[in-house]
């Protein structure tokens, strides 16, 4: 299906959009893109930056910011979350679910018509493979890590706030990686390095990613498609899945670093992982560490564990398709890094 013409869902000259969490990859281009589609843009983040829109300062946990930040605006496009393989789970707490608790009550207090909660997959990964399945439900019980425990109990508040008159939809981006990128590429690209990063069973569990770009796009088609995503919960990716092994060596390649000459068992990196993590995070309440782990249980498992999905249904709500392949966005790392 091809995706929308650049016209679709040009927004009035009166259109106004908050975007949380504009100083992340996905957010700054969620942010780009808006801007660039005539939306007048409003963003909130933690610390000051010299925007082309209208910026917030502060934390979308605190109810006075959350309200300054909503007020006068016509949609909240939401992506701000603490995001960490480890941490403390009142941190956790703090930035997803208080964080959206509140922004979704001033969003409603404000009058705020349409609310796009940026979720994850991960809130409906249980640490079994997924294969071609569709969104799922989250479930903050099941979902592995404090991260996806915390996006799901998020993602449960947002969906529940749905109506015809406030309409919620939640879109799951699945590993968004491009230039820039510090979540997933820079941690490939300085751990091979460094010599140390392993693949888990010869990288042989099959992945489906998305380029930045992509993911920008089906985002603004969330909002843009509103009357048709909202109470839904819909995965988004480029629909190409890779074995995990080929898409790191592709990564390292475009950076110029040697790519993984080792394997682990899955089995082994799962239960070192819980080791690890445990200890990393004894360590970080004495500040002792501040990075993140080399391995946790819910990396193992994502690393180990197939998760791909049908992506049939989230094209025809977002009349989407993505415009970039991953071959192309390697290319276009390549690129950046001068390769």
């Amino acid at each position: 299906m091809p995706g929308p013409t650049a016209a679709a869902g040009t927004p009035g000259p009166s259109r106004r959009v908050l975007v949380t969490g504009t100083s992340g990859l996905l957010g700054r281009a969620v942010a780009r893109l808006l801007h660039a589609r005539g939306w007048s843009v409003r963003s909130l983040q933690r610390r000051a930056v010299h925007d082309p829109w209208e910026s917030v300062q502060g934390s979308v946990a605190d109810p006075d910011v959350a309200a300054r930040a909503a007020a006068g605006v016509d949609a909240v496009i939401h992506l701000a979350a603490k995001v960490s393989f480890t941490g403390e789970w009142a941190d956790f707490v703090s930035t997803n679910i208080v964080g959206t608790r509140q922004l979704l009550a001033a969003s409603r207090h404000a009058g705020v018509r349409d609310f796009v909660f940026v979720s994850s997959p991960s809130v409906a990964h249980f640490g079994s493979s997924i294969v071609g399945a569709g969104a799922g439900s989250a479930d903050p019980e099941r979902a592995r890590g404090f991260y996806a425990r915390s996006k799901a109990a998020a993602e449960d508040l947002a969906l529940a706030e749905d109506s015809p008159e406030f309409r919620v939809a939640a879109i799951r981006p699945h590993i968004v990686w491009g230039p820039g990128d510090t979540q997933l590429v820079e941690r490939v690209v300085e751990r091979a390095r460094a010599g140390r990063l392993p693949l888990l069973d010869g990288g042989r569990a099959l992945i489906d990613t998305t380029y930045v770009d992509n993911a920008a796009e089906a985002i603004v088609r969330g909002l843009e498609r509103m009357d048709h995503a909202h109470g839904q919960a819909l995965v988004v990716t480029n629909g190409e899945p890779r074995p995990v092994g080929e898409l790191i060596a592709g990564i390292c390649r475009a950076a110029g670093v040697p790519e993984p000459a080792f394997s682990v068992p899955g089995w082994l990196a799962r239960g070192a992982g819980s080791v690890i993590e445990k200890a990393w995070l004894a360590a970080g309440t004495r500040g002792w560490v501040r990075d993140e782990p080399p391995m946790t249980r819910f990396l193992a498992e994502q690393l180990s564990t197939a998760h791909w999905f049908d992506q049939r249904h989230t094209r025809e709500v977002l009349d989407w398709a993505p415009a970039i392949s991953l071959d192309e966005g390697l290319a276009l790392l390549a690129r950046h890094y001068g390769n």
